[in-house]
């Protein structure tokens, strides 16, 4: 018996568990095309992210949060490298889970395949609220009420109430709300309808998704298309460009008018836009081509929508000032509004094309959670009953119906600002170590029609790299380092008002000193390991986008993963199949 936290698994039994026969009848269905992966990529990316969280990351930001579109693009395409490399290896359902059971071991993909429930499951909460926001502006352009009680969460309301809010739509569903037992009957009624029928579709089977996504695709990316070029236009047309350097509070016009903290206020924000490329990997089971057509249907759909969302933010902060999207969770049709490009018809077709876009991301979602799961199951490491496949549609049924569970539930007592939050930590967690499990595992020799992860040393031009990135650092400002070891915070405004806790306000520093320490011991071992440099700045990218998480992203996300191994020594630990091999 093999009683080793860190036990491995061989690629080759890997794929012998995962259906990589395409004849056999007891896996999943092989329909997908790299066109078809492709589409699913830009479903999950192009959704929630551009349709709502798009309006928080322009308000703290400003014009300035495109060059957080930017390096958030380019850590994730280091990442999408990555995970095409294990996708081209490992072509089975599990992500980032499989990934680093191959290359970590078996604790960490445990912890991934827990974290993976946040990007998965939880981050469809957020997705759900986000669809049943636009679906009741939809209804009532249409002139059907949707009662505020029954399209509103209820932690909303109530936190609202707290804090003294002026929605005007929340507090009415506080106040209308009828009352049952002393209790207000408050909760988001379509996120729930939404949830339960795309549970439903995904039960039923991947060709039916993709057909359904793929429509939705070609809708949506025409409709974006549209709001570029009407958006783009009205901004030159009306001599709105000054927008692009707005004025902050001490009066300088800027492009990035609260600096470039404000700036990284956003990455919560810009980074729930991404996450949800890494799911095309986890159809991989269902792909005609796995090795060739994974990787194509990652970075195409990436580099996509990264250009995308840098057009939409450039026509979003010149169409109006960064500061009048405070609140606001419908930015595209926001900018249409009177006060703004004024074009009534946009407003309209964006509220339609938001509700099928979000549908799509949905639908993405719903579909990688399930497989994950039955490929944990395959491990031994969750009941056998999660790997049960549907012997008509061909679908992990029983984990479909739980994820629709996991989704569900907490609608009814979650709010939209704590899912955004605990998403994006649990994602770009996942992504560290899928860039560091690329360093941990074996070469491979190139075998034709596969994709390749390209070797560049990075024995020297890593270390070179952190070392100009410390300098630069320095030389933009004299007292950078200086800072970070600064715990002394009695000098600032907000301790001592009270409106910030120590930890608050050490939480940022801790981050960037484990930050700079990793970037300093990386660069060791790439000069003694000759370690490849993409996989390298694939790991350091993500976790300098890592630093501007705030402490209560940490305190939750570690909370979470306490729970998940306390689970996996409860059940995991003792039920995994390498627990029985010697």
């Amino acid at each position: 018996m093999s009683n080793s936290l860190f036990r491995t698994k061989k690629i080759s039994s890997i794929l012998s568990e995962g259906g990589d026969d395409p004849h056999a009848g007891t896996g999943l269905k092989r329909v997908l095309t790299a066109k078809d992966l492709t589409f699913f990529g830009i479903a999950a990316i192009l959704g929630a992210g551009s349709f709502s969280s798009l309006g928080f990351a322009v308000f703290h930001g400003g014009p300035g949060v495109i060059l957080l579109f930017v390096i958030t693009g380019i850590a994730c395409a280091f990442t999408a490298l990555c995970y095409s490399e294990f996708a081209s290896r490992i072509p089975v359902a599990g992500s980032a889970y499989t990934y680093a059971y191959a290359s970590f071991g078996e604790l960490f993909a445990w912890v991934i395949g827990w974290a993976l429930i946040m990007e998965y499951s939880i981050g469809n909460i957020y997705v759900a609220y986000s669809w049943s926001d636009y679906f009741t502006s939809l209804m009532s352009k249409m002139h059907v009420h949707i009662p505020e009680y029954l399209s509103t969460s209820y932690m909303e309301a109530k936190h609202a109430i707290g804090g003294g809010s002026t929605n005007e739509e929340v507090l009415a569903a506080w106040n209308q709300a009828p009352v049952a037992g002393g209790l207000r009957i408050i909760f988001d009624l379509p996120a729930l309808v939404i949830n339960v029928l795309i549970t439903y579709l995904v039960y039923r089977g991947i060709k039916e998704s993709r057909n359904f996504s793929n429509v939705m695709v070609m809708l949506k990316i025409a409709v974006v298309a549209l709001i570029i070029i009407v958006g783009g236009y009205l901004v030159f047309a009306n001599g709105l460009t000054p927008n692009w350097t707005p004025a902050n509070d001490q009066g300088v016009r800027s492009f990035m008018p609260n600096g470039f903290s404000g700036v990284m206020l956003a990455v919560a924000s810009v980074f729930f836009a991404y996450i949800g490329f890494d799911a095309v990997s986890v159809l991989a089971e269902e792909s005609k081509n796995p090795q060739r057509d994974l990787p194509k249907g990652m970075i195409f759909s990436l580099v996509i929508c990264t250009v995308i969302y840098i057009l939409l933010t450039l026509v979003l902060t010149g169409a109006a000032n960064y500061k009048k999207f405070d609140g606001i969770g419908d930015p595209l049709a926001f900018i249409f509004e009177p006060q703004n490009l004024n074009v009534g018809w946009m407003q309209f077709l964006v509220a339609f094309v938001a509700v099928v876009a979000m549908t799509s991301v949905l639908l993405v979602f719903q579909m990688g959670q399930p497989r994950i799961w039955m490929s944990m199951s395959r491990d031994g490491l969750m009941p056998p009953v999660f790997q049960k496949i549907h012997p008509k549609y061909k679908t992990p049924s029983f984990s479909t119906i739980v994820t629709g569970l996991v989704v569900g539930v907490p609608i009814l007592f979650t709010d939209k600002t704590f899912v955004l939050d605990f998403t994006s930590i649990a994602t770009l967690f996942a992504f560290v170590l899928v860039c560091g499990g690329v360093l941990l595992i074996p070469p491979k020799d190139k075998v034709a029609g596969r994709f390749h992860l390209p070797y560049v040393n990075g024995q020297f031009i890593f270390p070179l790299i952190v070392t100009g990135s410390i300098i630069m650092a320095h030389a933009l400002s004299k007292t950078y380092f200086s800072d970070i070891f600064n715990f002394d915070f009695n000098s600032t405004e907000e301790y001592r008002n009270g409106k910030k806790s120590f930890m608050d306000l050490a939480i940022p520093n801790i981050s960037l000193i484990i930050f700079w320490s990793s970037a300093v011991l990386l660069s060791v071992f790439a000069v003694i390991k000759k370690y490849s440099l993409i996989p390298l700045m694939g790991v350091i990218t993500c976790m300098y986008l890592l630093t501007g998480m705030s402490k209560s992203n940490w305190v939750w996300f570690i909370g979470w993963l306490i729970l998940g191994v306390v689970i996996y020594f409860l059940y995991g630990f003792k039920k995994s199949k390498l627990a029985w091999k010697g």
